[in-house]
């Protein structure tokens, strides 16, 4: 991605991350746990989202990271460990695909002024907050701690499955830096992304 793109693609860069932070603070908090509240987390003011150095990756590697949010789940109300961390794991990505939805919708109503030159910036606007929210999605969804996925399928699973997924996090940081390397990430999450893309576009045309 050239310098132009990411400058172009960086409103929906950070829509992407706010957002989806922020859904994983608000579910924790709807369920009884008010880290993410002291912590400043419950906002759509980008920055205390922003992990700067995961930032700085994004313009240099084209993969970077925002700063997760801290929960504590024995501040669940109703819902037990397993079940409330899916939820709240849960919440991000499908943040995201909402935003994706909304673009979607969106570029819907301004194809039809494509031409004309408003148009054609405000597509080339929009066209980003598609296409990083349902990447974003999809490579969060890969079961491989520390990304959401992990603790959804965690959520899925019989207790033992889901202690063995919680005992991988220790390795995960690692797993998931392999995947990346090797290409591995990119041959999960593409075809999931595809999928998502397709589904989404079926509802909205």
């Amino acid at each position: 991605m050239q310098i132009m793109e990411m400058l172009i693609a960086l409103p929906a860069i950070l829509i992407a991350l706010t957002f989806h932070e922020y859904a994983h603070g608000k579910v924790a908090d709807l369920l009884g746990d008010d880290t993410p509240y002291y912590q400043g987390r419950l906002t759509l003011n980008p920055v205390p989202h922003i992990d700067w150095i995961g930032f700085a990756m994004l313009f240099i590697f084209h993969f970077g990271w925002a700063k997760p949010v801290q929960v504590n789940p024995n501040k669940f109300r109703n819902v037990g460990y397993k079940k409330g961390m899916m939820l709240v794991s849960l919440a991000g990505p499908l943040m995201n695909l909402l935003l994706a939805l909304v673009g979607l919708v969106l570029l819907k109503l301004l194809l039809p002024y494509q031409l004309s030159q408003w148009g054609s910036i405000s597509i080339a606007i929009i066209a980003p907050l598609i296409s990083i929210n349902i990447i974003l999605a999809a490579f969060n969804l890969i079961p491989v701690p520390p990304l959401d996925g992990s603790k959804v399928l965690a959520g899925l699973l019989p207790d033992a499955g889901a202690r063995l997924m919680y005992s991988l996090e220790q390795y995960g940081p690692l797993l998931l830096l392999l995947l990346i390397i090797t290409g591995s990430a990119s041959k999960i999450f593409g075809p999931l992304a595809e999928i998502l893309y397709s589904l989404l576009y079926g509802v909205v045309f």
